[in-house]
């Protein structure tokens, strides 16, 4: 996978991605949303999309939303001036793993099944630890691949479809374990399986004081 690959290929989703996704992805979107509405003050969303999440946002949040797809930022801003979502303070184009945004600017940092269509997952949640405040947090909705078994194996032999599509089948637990092993600044606080099939999560991560290792 590589940016300008993913770019092309959420440009191609944008006209159908809402109908595509909408329902599907929904009682996630809610559960991330009322997590970093709980922590409150700005709020980064990476991987924003159509906009799809934003009008379930409260009217006193302020939301900033980037994504890497034209076509998607576009679907977005007309979303926003359409339904007159007070909340939006910025759509802007940005990569993930190079957000220009500068150390511990947001409360909270959000992504929303993104994180297994960067190329550089890792860096990209590197990303999301150095530009949220000490003591804010990192909330996301995440594929969860199997790693091992039948379920795993499947995952493992579409990954050549899914990755043209712009996401990974195959992206096991271990990965975050992994990440996070490196990243002592990243305190998990929250794993859970979200409905209706238990494949994706809700994760959450508070980040602690001090440099990165």
């Amino acid at each position: 996978m590589h940016t300008t690959g993913v770019a092309t290929a959420y440009d191609r989703w944008a006209p159908i991605y809402d109908l595509v996704f909408g329902n599907v992805f929904a009682g996630g979107r809610r559960e991330a949303i009322d997590a970093a509405e709980r922590v409150g003050g700005a709020i980064l969303e990476i991987g924003i999309g159509t906009g799809i999440s934003l009008p379930l946002y409260r009217a006193d949040s302020q939301v900033y939303g980037v994504d890497i797809s034209d076509a998607m930022l576009d679907k977005a801003r007309e979303r926003v001036e359409r339904l007159g979502l007070t909340s939006v303070r910025e759509i802007a184009r940005m990569d993930a793993e190079d957000l220009q945004y500068g150390d511990e600017t947001f409360d909270v940092a959000v992504a929303q099944y993104v994180i297994t269509a960067v190329p550089d997952p890792e860096k990209a949640m590197d990303e999301l630890v150095r530009v949220t405040r000490p003591g804010g947090e990192i909330i996301i909705t995440t594929r969860v691949g199997a790693g091992h078994g039948m379920r795993g194996k499947i995952e493992k032999a579409l990954m050549p479809l899914t990755t043209r599509l712009g996401f990974r089948t195959d992206f096991p637990w271990a990965r975050y374990e992994n990440w996070a092993s490196r990243n002592p600044q990243a305190l998990l606080l929250e794993q859970r399986p979200l409905a209706p099939l238990g494949h994706f999560s809700l994760v959450r991560y508070r980040k602690l004081a001090g440099k990165p290792a």
